[in-house]
């Protein structure tokens, strides 16, 4: 079952399918529309899934208390908030939140925003079902730069609506404020399949700071997911090399020669061709703080330097 009318071209017929390439090339149809949105790189999809898959999330969203949910009653900060990590959800949530952190998707996000290298976020930190009862709000913000648990710079925000039926004067709509905090720029109203994804600067202001005046038993219920870069100051740290295989003291010539160390890095260079921490240490003979720590081997090391002072 191929519904072509979502924005995303998934394939429901065997669970959750989506072409890479294709997902990257809805990415960058819509990536002028996006990068080039005030008051930060923004974009606002409706009927972003099938609409199936949409309703499905929403008749499966938790209602019973799960063992991971957090509660936030912070007043401006977050008021009546509830939030559910997936895994603690049944197994259709938890195959769909899969996707959500698949090659496809993060195919059609990069091609959206320009940014290689997304990373999702396998804990889900901050994010999954997001619940705000009768009376809840969360103040304007800007949210976590740093994964402090994947060491990861935050990137990009998506947001998923999951609320049919929804009323203006419920006071739900997303807002998203000038950098300056001075103006408010745009206002979204939370209602079914529409979603809402942007870049996660410093100063990419939002929130819905008015309390709800939902009646009771009407929740403003959104899915939340958070993609994230590395820094490439890794090839400052580790030497960047291939995979090194080693011979048994029985293998045979053939087999020695071709495990022998000189395929074994692939380059002691990090970005621009600036030399390693690892590598320049090698060269002059000393060692790299936290050398022994990541397990820079002796071997490995007087292979290295001996490459490196005959380069």
């Amino acid at each position: 079952m191929l519904l072509m009318n979502a924005v995303l071209p998934i394939d429901l017929s065997s669970g959750i399918q989506l072409d890479p390439g294709e997902a990257r090339r809805v990415g960058e149809h819509l990536s002028a529309d996006y990068c080039f949105a005030e008051p930060f790189p923004h974009i606002v999809l409706d009927n972003f899934l099938p609409l199936p898959l949409a309703r499905e999330l929403r008749d499966r969203f938790p209602v019973e208390k799960l063992r991971s949910d957090v509660v936030f009653e912070a007043g401006y900060a977050g008021f009546h908030k509830r939030q559910i990590l997936p895994n603690d959800c049944d197994e259709f949530c938890r195959n769909t939140f899969a996707f959500f952190n698949s090659q496809p998707f993060l195919e059609f996000l990069e091609g959206l925003s320009t940014i290689d290298g997304l990373v999702p976020d396998p804990y889900f930190t901050g994010g999954g079902f997001h619940e705000i009862g009768p009376g809840g709000k969360l103040g304007i913000h800007a949210d976590f730069r740093i994964n402090n648990k994947l060491h990861l710079s935050r990137r990009m925000n998506v947001i998923i609506y999951l609320n049919e039926d929804w009323r203006e004067e419920y006071n739900g709509s997303l807002e998203l404020w000038s950098r300056d905090m001075k103006r408010k720029v745009r206002s979204v109203e939370p209602v079914l399949n529409r979603c809402v994804i942007f870049n996660t600067d410093a100063d990419s202001y939002h929130g819905h700071p008015d309390p709800l005046t939902t009646p009771d038993g009407v929740l403003r219920r959104s899915i939340a997911l958070y993609y994230y870069t590395a820094s490439k100051a890794v090839y400052e740290e580790i030497p960047n090399r291939s995979t090194m295989y080693a011979a048994r003291p029985n293998e045979d010539a053939v087999s020695r020669r071709e495990a022998a160390p000189s395929g074994a890095v692939r380059s002691a260079v990090g970005p621009a061709g600036r030399p390693s921490l690892f590598a320049r240490d090698l060269a002059t003979g000393t060692k790299a703080e936290g050398a022994d720590r990541i397990g820079i081997g002796r071997p490995v090391e007087s292979s290295l330097r001996r490459r490196l002072l005959l380069a």
